[in-house]
């Protein structure tokens, strides 16, 4: 029928702008993450600090970001996405407009730490809110389109900072300038972020006396019957071997790309070649989630193992084929973020929703992101102590096999089971 169809265009079209407004303050959360790399200088002049007290900074502040993102998983599925959400956008901004006073490093710390544990929770409640808006037919494309505000954001982060370098401020106007923009990014997201007509109704208890002796204890009931489910288990693996990909290259794609250069190595020029790792992921992320929508669910796996075992294929030739050639190098560093990034992007989005449902969404995406920032602390320390052992031949070479076994977890993952008739679960 023809109401019903301008209906379903009506919803769909309130989906859209409930998915800009989310992928506009994720674009916001990270004004005031990233903008650390950029005061780094000016923190070590400002503080008299060394590289390594400068780094404790990042490092507690990416051990509050993992101990959040389990803790606040629950909290959110109870809040609810869009009450999560912006409570996360808010703490961020408050947190972040903090640090622009703290008097010392310290003090730098312990808001840059709570504004990375506050901010832990704004994936999960965007993960929470999908659902509500796309059916399981969609949603790998919705959740393909919001990975796209971590690379995007990222990247403006850092453009943003270095704008107001550029233009005279301090450390602390670095600190402090990106909350105001992200405090104006969620006026719009309280405007325009909401539940679905998608989103399940509250369950209501049959009496009084069950319901004040069930509640407290049931969070915790769920999460332990979450985390005895195997494919969650299985996706917790990936998550954990796919981030440590992904975060290795983070920290020495970089160097990398120095070490390989013949003459008078230039670091601009290593930078600049390693942005393809990033600009190869946006491209991945949004054709994962496309493809993820449409391979058959008894296929999505072969998939996923298939993109692994290329991409085991491109670590162990790496070093090898990119020596004396810095440019090779860089198309061999692009295909690893094409590679990575769409397998990546699905852990924590679609995979996160099959393994948690509607009702724990954001535990499920909580605990995954958690355990892949295990993963990513490993990146910087023990890979470190190989390079520094056998350099990156070694090193590469020990992602590859990680990546191969990686490839023989994702044929253990099922496709989720289909939802009952009388689920309200249906594609816009």
């Amino acid at each position: 029928m023809i109401p019903g169809k301008n209906d379903q265009a009506s919803s769909e079209r309130a989906g859209f702008r409930v998915m800009f407004a989310l992928a506009a303050g994720y674009v916001g959360i990270y004004l005031c993450r990233k903008n650390l790399s950029v005061a780094v200088p000016m923190l070590q002049q400002s503080f008299g600090a060394t590289k390594q007290q400068i780094g404790i900074v990042a490092s507690l502040g990416t051990l509050a970001y993992a101990a959040g993102k389990v803790i606040n998983g629950p909290l959110v599925d109870r809040l609810g996405g869009r009450l999560g959400f912006l409570i996360s956008l808010v703490g961020v901004a408050l947190f972040g407009a903090a640090g622009a006073f703290a008097p010392g490093l310290w003090a730098l710390t312990l808001f840059y730490g709570l504004n990375r544990f506050v901010g832990s929770a704004a994936w999960g409640a965007m993960i929470k809110l999908v659902p509500s808006w796309f059916g399981r037919a969609r949603t790998g494309t919705a959740l393909g389109v919001l990975s796209l505000s971590y690379v995007a954001g990222g990247a403006l982060a850092t453009l943003f900072a270095r704008q107001i370098v550029a233009s005279g401020g301090g450390w602390r106007a670095v600190m402090g300038l990106p909350s105001v923009a992200l405090l104006l990014i969620g006026a719009l997201c309280a405007f325009l972020v909401r539940s679905g007509p998608l989103a399940p109704a509250p369950a209501v208890a049959t009496t009084v006396t069950t319901t004040a002796t069930e509640d407290p204890r049931r969070p915790f009931a769920a999460t332990l019957a979450l985390l005895r489910r195997p494919q969650f288990l299985v996706v917790c693996a990936l998550s954990f071997t796919i981030t440590l990909m992904r975060e290795s290259f983070n920290t020495w794609s970089v160097d990398f790309l120095v070490s390989i250069q013949g003459g008078a190595p230039s670091l601009a020029s290593a930078a600049l070649q390693s942005t393809g790792f990033d600009l190869a992921g946006f491209i991945s992320i949004f054709a994962a989630g496309y493809a993820y929508d449409r391979i058959h669910p008894g296929q999505r796996r072969w998939w996923m193992a298939g993109c692994l075992l290329m991409l085991a294929g491109v670590l162990a030739v790496l070093p090898r084929a990119a020596a004396g050639s810095p440019l090779y190098a860089a198309v061999l560093v692009g295909a690893v973020g094409l590679l990575v990034y769409g397998p990546y992007s699905l852990l924590a989005g679609v995979l996160a929703v099959e393994s948690g449902g509607t009702e724990q969404a954001a535990t499920a995406a909580g605990i995954i992101d958690g355990v892949g920032y295990l993963a990513g602390a490993l990146a910087g320390v023990a890979l470190g102590r190989v390079l520094d052992l056998g350099g990156y031949s070694l090193g590469f070479r020990i992602l590859a096999g990680i990546t191969a076994a990686s490839a023989l977890i994702a044929l253990a993952l099922r496709p989720a089971p289909a939802p009952p008739p009388s689920s309200p679960d249906q594609s816009l």
